[in-house]
């Protein structure tokens, strides 16, 4: 996956600034986005702190860590009953 040019902490703050009122064409002109960038942001990273979001971050992280570790036990699971030839 792309890694985004923004830190989440500077989206946050382009979603505070759009909610005191500025125009989000405007914000997304000046610091380089595009419209849909902001409105999936907001959409993913709306009502958050900087804090929620990292929280965040770091669960996404966690469980990629647990799917990935699932996913080499099955294999592992399945090499053993080949090995053994058991079947189904």
């Amino acid at each position: 996956m792309r890694k985004s040019r923004f830190a989440t902490e500077q989206i946050i703050g382009f979603i505070k600034q759009a909610e005191a009122g500025m125009a989000v064409s405007e914000l997304a002109r000046q610091h380089g986005f595009s419209p849909a960038s902001f409105y999936a942001w907001r959409a993913k990273y709306g009502g958050m702190e900087v804090e929620d979001a990292k929280r965040l971050k770091a669960l996404e992280l966690e469980n990629n860590r647990l799917k990935r570790l699932l996913a080499e036990a099955h294999l592992d699971i399945e090499a053993l009953k080949i090995g053994f030839g058991v079947k189904r």
